[in-house]
C-alpha cells in the first residue's frame, strides 16, 4: 500500500446550485465512513471527472446523477482547482485507498426549474444510487458549519468565490 503522502488526489467537480431566492441547495448525505456526526452531514453536490471528461459536462452529469437537475444556467466557476485531504483514519477505506483527498473545480448555476425537478431518492432517473437521504435550500453563510470540518477550507473559498450571487 502506498504512502499516504504519495497517494494522488482524486479529480472533481462541486456544484453550487443556487435558487432564484439566492438559497443554496444542500444535500444531507446517504452515509460515509468519514461522518463524525449528525451536524456535519450536509454537502452539495460533486462528484469525480471521468477520463477525459470536460469538468463543466462533468459538472452537470453529476448535477443530474444526484439530484435529477437539469434545469440550470452556469453562472460562475472558481478559477482555480481547490484541494482537500481526508483523515488519514479513513483514507485506506475511501476510495478503496488510491486516495489522499480530492482536486476539485467548483461551479456556480442557477436552478431555473421547479422544486418538483429535485429527486434525490431516485436520481438520474432512478439509475444512479442516491448520494442524499434529504435535501433543503440553505442560505449561503450557513454552508461552512455544516460541512464536514475537512472540506471546510474549500467550502469557505467556494463561497468566497460566489457570495455576490447569495440572498441579501
Amino acid at each position: 500500500m502506498a504512502r499516504y503522502e504519495d497517494l494522488p488526489y482524486r479529480t472533481c467537480v462541486g456544484v453550487m446550485l443556487i435558487n432564484t431566492e439566492g438559497r443554496v441547495f444542500i444535500g444531507r448525505r446517504a452515509g460515509g465512513i468519514e461522518h463524525v456526526d449528525d451536524t456535519h452531514v450536509w454537502q452539495m453536490p460533486q462528484g469525480g471527472v471521468d477520463p477525459g471528461e470536460d469538468t463543466w459536462d462533468a459538472a452537470r452529469r453529476e448535477l443530474y446523477e444526484e439530484t435529477s437537475v437539469r434545469s440550470v444556467e452556469r453562472l460562475g466557476e472558481v478559477p482555480d482547482w481547490l484541494t482537500y485531504d481526508i483523515p488519514r483514519t479513513v483514507a485506506g477505506r475511501a476510495w478503496k485507498g488510491r486516495y489522499r483527498g480530492q482536486r476539485q473545480k467548483w461551479f456556480a448555476v442557477r436552478f431555473t426549474g421547479k422544486d418538483s425537478e429535485i429527486n434525490v431518492a431516485n436520481p438520474g432517473g432512478g439509475g444512479h444510487k442516491a448520494e442524499f437521504v434529504s435535501w433543503r435550500w440553505e442560505p449561503m453563510k450557513n454552508l461552512t458549519g455544516l460541512i464536514i470540518p475537512f472540506k471546510r477550507p474549500v467550502y469557505e473559498r467556494v463561497v468566497q468565490e460566489f457570495s455576490a450571487l447569495a440572498e441579501d
